[in-house]
């Protein structure tokens, strides 16, 4: 195993060197929030505008299917499924790869990729070639992409940061997060009212040029990874992420805890919709209200993160956020019509969202910190294809089931599942080996 890199003048502690680390700097981070430099900086901000473009394009290859191509129901649900689904299939072998590779140029590349693949949608369209057919391949491609990115990311992240500047980082990403899923769809859906959805998909794909370029600003390239052996890749390799996670008695619970949780809010979002809009009636406004105002409640929380784990410790926060994200979303299923049920609507996702502002950068950082650096790539895009491939599956019988029983029994059987899935989160290990400096 390679010992762990960081970034330029950091040593690499072990587990608990990092937790001790992460504990002793998190109140002060929490109320400084000190500065991560300037390479961060750059980082962040690529991540901020690849970001807003992403959720100002909020299911805008949806209404280019619907209005652009006139496309049907049942196209516009394989659209969705089959595009994640594939995208997922076709990363299976990047994961590996990108791990021997310096992360920085992987990142750019993938940019540039998603920037190439979404610039063929305005270009088909305007040359009058735009197909049902090129979308569900643009879909597969960004897909793949997204994965990839992320595996990369999350590595060159550990390499960049310090240890006890991991959380802080995490925290500026999750905040980041929340106020782009806040503006973004409004904007996004004006801007479709106006010009058209195609429009918005080029908008898209100008954020990821401009992510692009922010990760070539930061400068900075880790050391080559070192591999023993031979340097092509190898059967075993495209299985080791999930052999690692799966071996591993934290990391294990954790990865069944939020593919099941993602999987289950994913597949319970189209039904509140069909619920909302189509059977109780309420106006499209009113819908988006209610789901962008709770994007609040996950900036707050995740502005919140760093206190927590300064007060009561990295795992403490993990097991009650993670625990207390899974009692909301079976009050989803008692919904009424008029402003009642707008309020029980808005109150639920409100409450979600705020434990997952705080459980996300927390979750992440300890994923992080418990991967040794020459496997996360691989780790995390075995963790990103499980998760994608789960949404779309679960999507998928979320809507079977709901054909059989009605969208709101489908979101109360989604509801009372999700009240099991703390079971999964690592209880004997935060027993056994908590982490915090008490």
């Amino acid at each position: 195993m390679a010992p762990v890199q960081e970034g330029p003048g950091h040593e690499g502690p072990g587990h608990e060197g990092s937790d001790r680390l992460l504990i002793e700097h998190a109140a002060h981070d929490a109320a400084g929030r000190r500065p991560l430099g300037r390479r961060f900086g750059w980082l962040w901000a690529s991540y901020a505008v690849s970001t807003f473009g992403t959720r100002f394009a909020f299911d805008a290859f949806t209404m280019v299917a619907i209005l652009v191509l006139h496309a049907g129901p049942t196209e516009v649900a394989v659209l969705a499924a089959a595009g994640l689904a594939a995208g997922a299939a076709v990363s299976v072998p990047l994961g590996p790869w990108v791990e021997f590779r310096r992360k920085r140029p992987v990142m750019i590349t993938t940019d540039l990729v998603r920037f190439a693949a979404l610039m063929s949608v305005p270009a088909a369209f305007a040359l009058g070639l735009l197909s049902f057919a090129q979308l569900l391949v643009v879909l597969v491609v960004v897909g793949a992409a997204d994965i990839t990115f992320q595996a990369a990311g999350g590595s060159y992240l550990k390499a960049l940061v310090p240890p006890d500047g991991l959380l802080v980082a995490n925290g500026r990403f999750e905040s980041t997060n929340w106020t782009a899923t806040a503006l973004g769809p409004p904007l996004g859906g004006a801007a479709v009212g106006i010009f058209g959805p195609v429009a918005v998909v080029l908008a898209d794909a100008i954020s990821y040029l401009l992510s692009a370029a922010g990760i070539r600003a930061v400068g900075w390239d880790e050391p080559r990874p070192a591999r023993t052996g031979s340097s092509r890749l190898r059967a075993g390799d495209l299985l080791d992420g999930w052999r690692f996670v799966l071996a591993h008695p934290e990391l294990r619970p954790l990865f069944l805890n939020t593919v099941l949780v993602n999987g289950l809010i994913m597949a319970t979002a189209p039904l509140i919709a069909v619920l909302m809009l189509d059977h109780l009636g309420f106006p499209p406004w009113q819908y988006g209200l209610a789901f962008g105002a709770s994007c609040i409640g996950g900036l707050v929380g995740a502005r919140m993160a760093g206190r927590l784990v300064a007060r009561f410790g990295r795992l403490g926060v993990l097991l009650t956020s993670g625990t207390l994200r899974a009692c909301w979303s079976l009050g989803l299923a008692f919904v009424v019509p008029g402003p009642a049920g707008l309020g029980l609507v808005i109150a639920v996702q409100v409450g979600l969202v705020t434990c997952a502002g705080v459980f996300n950068p927390v979750f992440a950082t300890h994923r992080l910190d418990r991967i040794p650096a020459d496997r996360i790539a691989r780790t995390l895009s075995a963790w990103s294809i499980t998760s994608k491939t789960a949404i779309a599956a679960m999507t998928a019988l979320g809507g079977v089931l709901a054909g059989l029983t009605g969208p709101r029994a489908a979101i109360a059987i989604a509801g009372v599942l999700m009240l099991a899935t703390p079971l999964l989160l690592p209880w004997k290990e935060g027993r056994g080996q908590p982490c915090s400096s008490r």
